[in-house]
């Protein structure tokens, strides 16, 4: 039960009033609303000191899980999701620095194999005395081949291994991806001679700016005919672990992705529209661009360069693009026959040469008209 209450103001003449008003409850309009009783003398107090005031901050009061009426609560630091986001992406599968070391290092250790076998050799006595004469060695005891020779041996040989076997040659824009035991080790993109762990695969990869000239792929133009288009997609690999390892093959996805996106970029025929190729490059260089970011390659462009109707459709189009094109010639040429006949018309009357009554100027124009459009019609 309600009770709606009324209080005159002092300064207003007469006595103050008071209705009270009983009745059921009206219907809510919002369920969830809540209501304050108010004490009626708050609504006449006199204004508050500035120098005794304090001023409290009110803050949204949440029913029912709502910021006031017809606003949904959002969790603060949490922005309105726009869009499907990109996957997420494995920190061990970032490109980093591999470790390698100079190339003279295993150099230096092939060297040093390939002298412990030598010495190891002499000291077994199975040298010749021709290579001892040669090399100026001091006469070998000749102990033979024992278990000490044989582990010298192994250590040697071992040695030498590991250092010629870890020599590769940096070059310009390639780099080695390495990886042990199916783990990504880092990327080597420096040049010259570089000595490289032999126990570690690499694998070598392109990073190039690179021009890809596709097949045709199938499109649709605006009114959705089928078409078939060859692009020009200019990419580079920016990221190797991505590239590599993200995924099977980059090369691939860089294609599937370009066939995708041809199949959701409508794509307008040359000479159509002056600027329908250059809009359907941008959008289709756009959207590429968004779906191998993740994977680790940059794309900067994909543009069409040959916009051709599909060949069940090819016929049909030509005709009506034949006579598009006649109609257009036709128009012009009516145009300037009738700006011929116009112009020929006023010369004539202007200078006083003839005098023309509305009957004569009809037959003098159909006249011109029918020369006029004789004499553009025959071949040249």
């Amino acid at each position: 039960m309600s009770t709606t209450t009324s209080h005159t103001p002092p300064d207003s003449e007469g006595e103050p009033e008071a209705a009270v008003a009983s009745g059921g409850d009206p219907d809510r309009l919002i369920h969830n609303e809540t209501t304050t009783e108010i004490p009626v003398h708050l609504l006449y107090r006199d204004a508050p000191d500035p120098a005794t005031s304090v001023t409290v901050p009110l803050k949204p009061v949440v029913v029912a899980g709502r910021h006031g009426i017809g606003e949904q609560s959002r969790l603060p630091g949490r922005p309105p999701a726009r869009g499907r986001p990109l996957p997420d992406v494995d920190p061990e599968l970032m490109e980093r620095p591999a470790r390698v070391l100079p190339g003279a290092v295993g150099v230096l250790a092939g060297l040093c194999g390939l002298l412990g076998c030598l010495v190891i050799s002499w000291w077994a006595g199975l040298l010749s005395p021709v290579a001892v004469a040669v090399l100026r060695l001091p006469r070998s005891a000749g102990v033979g081949l024992g278990p000490v020779q044989w582990v010298a041996y192994a250590g040697a040989g071992v040695l030498g291994i590991i250092g010629f076997g870890g020599l590769v040659r940096g070059r310009s824009e390639r780099a080695w991806v390495l990886g042990l035991f199916g783990r990504y080790r880092g990327t080597v993109r420096r040049t010259g001679l570089l000595w490289v762990n032999p126990m570690v695969p690499r694998r070598l990869v392109d990073v190039r700016l690179r021009h890809w000239r596709s097949e045709a792929m199938p499109a649709a133009d605006p009114d959705g005919l089928a078409l078939r288009v060859v692009v020009l997609v200019v990419w580079r690999v920016r990221d190797t672990a991505r590239a590599v390892l993200g995924i099977e093959d980059h090369e691939a996805y860089l294609r599937e992705c370009v066939e995708a996106a041809l199949a959701r970029v409508p794509v307008e025929p040359q000479g159509e529209s002056p600027d329908g190729v250059t809009a359907a490059g941008d959008a289709l260089s756009r959207l590429v661009a968004e779906e191998t970011a993740p994977v680790g390659l940059e794309v900067f462009s994909v543009q069409p360069v040959r916009v051709e109707y599909a060949p069940e459709v090819a016929p049909a189009m030509h005709r009506r693009r034949m006579a598009a094109l006649d109609a257009r010639q036709r128009a012009g040429m009516l145009s300037s026959v009738v700006d011929a006949v116009e112009d020929t018309v006023t010369r004539l009357t202007a200078r006083g040469l003839v005098e023309l009554d509305d009957y004569e100027r009809k037959a003098l124009v159909r006249d011109l008209t029918v020369a006029f459009c004789s004499g553009r019609g025959e071949p040249s």
